[in-house]
């Protein structure tokens, strides 16, 4: 069995090529992200992996198809970038990996968090200066703090538990319940009490049509002014345009970003040699109250590991005519 890869970095060809001696498949990594331009590669394979910015539209799924492509495996957990209802119609399975190492991302979460609020990466810099002033360092206690978890699934619940730790106040939001949750002390709130309790905001939620842009001009006026937001998650969940402004107005007074909505053409490349032109992107980082990481939460070895193991296994599964316990459909 041949599988492509798209997007392909050192790392994913080192972790798929060791993992991939116990299964014996014919791997081509290609370095080019995948989209309607670029699907055509695929001659000859029986399996397409793309990653989260790869565009796999309803033009590029015909193309996929008329390649003989019969299985689309994404390295990721989202999913929002596939047409589901064209690979539907094209007779094309489409399997992801919904948990890796969540432990990775809560870890991120809380990254962000501390250092926003240390200012540690402005220290750092002033000390290889010699610069040991602490003037505009100052930071808060995170204990005692409400922190405020938008979704409450499997890295939700991670970073609950390691703000659990450091004795906040969690709250969370998510459309179930599960038992879990009380059993740590999480207490469930409606969404509008979840912005107007929440000194910190975590994004944790896939994105989909209704959580496109949740975090708007509306939403964060119903929040605490001076609030912490922190996306992990998914781009477009935040509205650029809206955070930039409440910013200036100091309605949020710290945002950390390791997804951005327009990333597709910015993350996971060097780019310190060009001019990055968009604009939006460049306005954050003149804030000294914004922290941006390029989508690295989820890069440990543990996460890299997982994702290699089980992108094989649901492809394994596929040639072996097994259900395919981690397909998505486009009826979800």
């Amino acid at each position: 069995m041949k599988i492509t890869f798209f997007s392909a970095k050192p790392y994913d060809i080192a972790f798929f090529s060791r993992l991939n001696e116990a299964f014996g498949y014919d791997l081509v990594f290609l370095t080019v992200p995948m989209d309607e331009t670029t699907a055509g590669l695929t001659k000859d394979s029986d399996v397409v992996c793309i990653f989260v910015n790869d565009q796999a539209n309803a033009r590029a799924i015909q193309t996929l198809k008329e390649q003989g492509v019969k299985l689309i495996a994404l390295r990721c957990a989202g999913y929002n970038n596939v047409d589901l209802a064209a690979c539907a119609g094209a007779g094309i399975p489409v399997v992801r990996v919904p948990a890796y190492s969540p432990y990775s991302v809560a870890e991120h979460t809380l990254a962000l968090i501390l250092t926003l609020n240390r200012k540690t990466h402005r220290a750092y810099n002033r000390v290889k200066e010699g610069n040991f002033a602490l003037d505009g360092l100052m930071g808060f206690d995170l204990h005692g703090q409400t922190v405020g978890l938008l979704g409450l699934g499997k890295i939700g619940l991670a970073t609950a538990r390691i703000l659990k730790g450091f004795g906040c106040r969690v709250l969370a939001y998510d459309l179930t319940e599960v038992a879990e949750a009380h059993e740590i002390g999480i207490e469930y709130v409606p969404l509008k009490q979840l912005f107007a309790l929440s000194d910190i905001l975590s994004l944790h939620c896939p994105l989909t049509p209704q959580t496109y842009h949740i975090i708007n001009e509306q939403t964060i006026e119903q929040m605490k002014k001076g609030v912490m937001l922190i996306n992990t998650g998914r781009g477009a969940l935040v509205d650029t345009q809206a955070v930039i402004h409440a910013l200036k107005s100091e309605q949020i007074g710290y945002l950390g970003l390791d997804v951005y909505e327009e990333e597709a053409h910015l993350f996971f490349e060097d780019l310190s040699g060009k001019v990055i032109q968009d604009d939006a992107f460049m306005r954050l980082l003149t804030f000294p109250n914004v922290l941006i990481t390029g989508h690295q939460a989820f890069f440990t070895r543990n996460a890299m590991q997982g994702i290699a193991q089980t992108t094989l296994e649901n492809v394994r599964a596929f040639a072996q005519q097994q259900p395919l316990a981690n397909e998505v459909r486009a009826n979800g």
